[in-house]
């Protein structure tokens, strides 16, 4: 499974429209949600607050990652942006963040969320690939980068 398999451009945002961490997992939630991606922007947007509640999904780097599982959604669904400034995503660095990666997966199926997490995780440790993806400045560009990448780093 490569992450650009779950990504479109209709699901990135460049840059987010808004500075904090609950308003723009809404937004990430939102774009999914319009593209058809998961049945019930509510439920979703539950499930991933509740997920940052137990604890931060953001990453150190000015990464973030937040994700959950719920029934709102029939298989792994993406979605990806950068923000316009730094945000504040209780980081575990105490760094903020700028660019954030939503993973919903289905309830019954923990195998490919924790892959896909697994995937999202070791890519946004590349301090390069970081930096590429900053400085992206459409949907298209950052599966472009993420592709390049992936072609690097997996097997398929």
């Amino acid at each position: 499974m490569r992450l650009t398999e779950l990504l479109s451009p209709e699901v990135i945002r460049i840059p987010l429209q808004n500075n904090r961490k609950d308003q723009i997992i809404a937004e990430l939630v939102d774009l999914l949600y319009k593209a058809k991606k998961i049945k019930n922007f509510e439920t979703v947007l539950a499930a991933v607050m509740e997920r940052e509640r137990v604890m931060s999904t953001a990453m150190g780097d000015g990464v973030a990652i937040p994700h959950a599982k719920t029934d709102a959604v029939d298989g792994l669904a993406a979605a990806f942006g950068i923000t316009r400034n730094l945000v504040d995503f209780d980081s575990i660095d105490g760094k903020p963040v700028h660019i954030v990666f939503l993973l919903i997966g289905p309830t019954e199926q923990s195998g490919p969320h924790l892959k896909a997490l697994s995937r999202i995780s070791r890519l946004m440790h590349r301090e390069e690939f970081r930096q590429r993806l900053a400085g992206a400045s459409d949907g298209q560009e950052v599966l472009d980068i993420i592709q390049a990448e992936e072609r690097k780093y997996f097997s398929f």
